[in-house]
């Protein structure tokens, strides 16, 4: 059996409009291929998967269930803290991107893999806890919320990594949030994912050291291809 083909890029540090508007036009261009594709059996067009790892600037983004009010502070806040704020498309509440969180955006179309949603959420969950695991942190999933936890059905529970997506005739974007060497401070100024009596955390902080963000994107990199059964070209 071939193995689904996955063009990785690693963008760096982006600014968050300027990222979310590469990865719009990725995945619309591939629903559309799909539409056009379905027009035309005779004539179809192999549809592209992408990975793509970046960071982002101080950027607060709020998901299309969440509420304003999970933003704890005012526009002038925001400036003093050189952050932005965006409502954007993904399911979700807020969340917090910045340098030393690792953003991971898959734009996959799920017919080459398997097309069922909550399967993917935790496809992705899993990469996230066997990187954490190379790094000897035990993390794991809590019962009715995404994301991955550190002693997550204790009252020390605290997040790790968020996750929120979006998809449409089975292409996904957004992804991930990782913290890796994350400035948590940034996290006070809201009610993350909407969920008020957990703490958030990073490697940094659980180990007490920086990490090598290089070191870190091979091992996610490689435990994705692995979960989801995919080669890079």
């Amino acid at each position: 059996m071939t193995l689904s083909k996955v063009i990785f890029k690693d963008l760096g540090l982006i600014d968050y409009k300027e990222c979310w508007d590469y990865q719009t036009k990725l995945f619309e261009n591939t629903v559309q291929q799909k539409i056009h594709n379905r027009k035309n059996l005779e004539n179809k067009v192999e549809t592209k998967n992408y990975l793509i790892f970046c960071e982002h600037p101080h950027v607060y983004t709020l998901g299309k269930s969440g509420s304003e009010n999970n933003l704890l502070i005012n526009s002038n806040e925001l400036e003093n803290n050189e952050a932005s704020f965006y409502k954007i498309n993904r399911g979700g509440d807020i969340t917090y991107h910045g340098p030393g969180q690792l953003v991971v955006y898959p734009i996959f179309d799920l017919d080459h893999f398997f097309t069922d949603i909550h399967k993917y959420l935790r496809f992705l969950e899993e990469a996230v806890i066997l990187t954490l695991q190379e790094y000897g942190i035990i993390s794991e999933r809590v019962d009715g919320l995404t994301g991955v936890w550190i002693e997550g059905g204790t009252k020390n529970a605290r997040k790790i990594c968020a996750i929120g997506v979006k998809s449409s005739r089975w292409v996904t974007m957004h992804g991930i949030g990782f913290n890796i060497n994350s400035n948590l401070k940034y996290f006070n100024y809201i009610v993350p994912c909407g969920i008020n009596d957990k703490a958030v955390t990073s490697i940094k902080k659980e180990l007490g050291k920086e990490i090598n963000m290089n070191e870190l994107k091979q091992k996610l990199k490689i435990n994705l291809a692995n979960i989801f059964n995919y080669d890079y070209q």
